[in-house]
């Protein structure tokens, strides 16, 4: 199963290196890659013990950020490598100073691992959430360096779990010490054999607490609202914002509203300012343009966890498509949540949902509804709030978990 698995990999980096010739991102994964082995001699000859860790793209590493903050305060003398497999999460957080090192991951060969290895000499290696390269992983549990998966989640229906996971189940007997999010998945890897399971929760909700801590004021928001009831529609798609946009219509003085949408380019701007049939500013057009404004479309990135401050109910995206975004930003707040009906993979939706802080809608009507008695049930309002954010207080402290549970 070995060799088949390192020739799919071969297939792999030689596809990729021809869709390089004409697809952007394919193009940055190849070109990032290059001179690896000369980047990571500059950064680490003569060096011991550093801390790799690895994250397959953004949203992992937010997961694994509190993680490797504790370490380095941890372990202020030993260095920190950062590994990314996508160019979206490398691009971004290639400057980020806690790290002494950030760099791609390559591609997973024996040859790879090895010189990978032989060059960082790691003391430690942790992997966030997923990503199972099996000879980085195989050459990493030979040399008896501790390996650990954090924040993990794993689900019944999962290939480890059946008749033919053999090889990816050995995979996860490699790691030192798994730490999984919930129960579910410890009962699940006991089940295949692993024993070495922690349940510590999930990261990202000490990391939606520290974002929330360091929350600045946005002036522009505040003058908008004007003591109104505010919604905000954050990492909005056009699934939600069709729903939302026909509430709107039907009422705009019902409170103020805030689109955030995924996609800031001027074309999908105009086509948001299409759905609506009422007074809409850019917030790029400043404090001259919110005068007579029922709507405010925020047109920049970075802000959205800020600005949810200011929300009385939050609609999160992607719930019409392939995922939610973000719920936890909102929920950190005391802001009840509303999102589409692609939410089932996201544990926790599911949770916040059972508990009253959050709430599914696929239709019009059923935004409708929802929307309505949040906003006339004060004791309904009330109690979705405050379980929101209790949700949020009850689950932070994995951090110190983790990083205590690692040898």
């Amino acid at each position: 199963m070995g060799f088949i698995y390192s020739f799919a990999i071969s297939v792999y980096l030689f596809l990729m290196r021809f869709a390089s010739l004409f697809n952007g991102k394919a193009r940055k994964w190849v070109e990032g890659r290059k001179g690896w082995r000369e980047d990571l001699r500059a950064n680490f000859s003569g060096f011991s013990d550093p801390v790799w860790v690895h994250c397959a793209s953004l949203g992992e590493f937010e997961q694994g950020r509190p993680v490797i903050e504790k370490l380095k305060e941890k372990y202020p003398g030993r260095k920190i490598l950062v590994t990314f497999f996508s160019p979206s999460g490398y691009e971004i957080m290639k400057s980020w100073p806690v790290a002494d090192h950030i760099a791609y991951l390559p591609g997973d060969t024996v040859r790879n691992a090895s010189d990978f290895l032989d060059i960082v000499r790691p003391g430690m290696a942790i992997i966030v959430k997923y990503e199972f390269w099996n000879n980085f992983i195989s050459s990493v549990h030979e040399r008896g360096i501790p390996l650990y998966l954090v924040s993990a989640i794993f689900r019944p229906g999962q290939h480890f779990f059946k008749w033919y996971g053999k090889f990816f189940t050995n995979q996860l007997a490699k790691f030192t010490r798994i730490f999984v999010q919930d129960d579910l998945s410890r009962q699940l890897l006991v089940s295949a054999g692993i024993n070495d399971v922690i349940v510590s929760g999930d990261s990202r909700f000490d990391r939606v607490a520290q974002i929330a801590s360091e929350a600045r004021d946005i002036p522009l928001i505040e003058k908008f609202r004007a003591g109104e009831k505010l919604f905000l529609a954050g990492s909005s798609w056009p699934g939600d914002e069709e729903i939302i946009a026909s509430y709107i219509n039907r009422d705009p003085g019902r409170m103020k509203w805030v689109f955030a949408p995924h996609e800031i380019d001027a074309s999908n701007i105009k086509r948001l300012e299409s759905l609506l049939r009422t007074t809409c500013a850019r917030y790029s057009e400043g404090e001259a343009a919110l005068h007579g404004a029922r709507v405010l479309i925020i047109d920049n990135i970075g802000m959205l966890s800020s600005a949810y401050r200011y929300a009385a109910v939050a609609a999160v995206g992607g719930g019409f498509g392939k995922g939610i975004h973000n719920i936890l930003e909102p929920a950190c707040w005391g802001v009840p949540v509303l999102f589409g009906p692609d939410h089932k993979k996201f544990r926790e939706a599911v949770e916040m949902i059972s508990l009253g802080g959050a709430f599914t809608f696929s239709s019009k009507d059923e935004f409708s509804a929802l929307l309505d008695g949040l906003i006339d049930d004060r004791e309904f309002y009330k109690t979705s709030s405050e379980t929101a954010g209790k949700y949020i207080r009850d689950n932070t402290g994995v951090t110190a978990k983790i990083v205590g549970g690692l040898a």
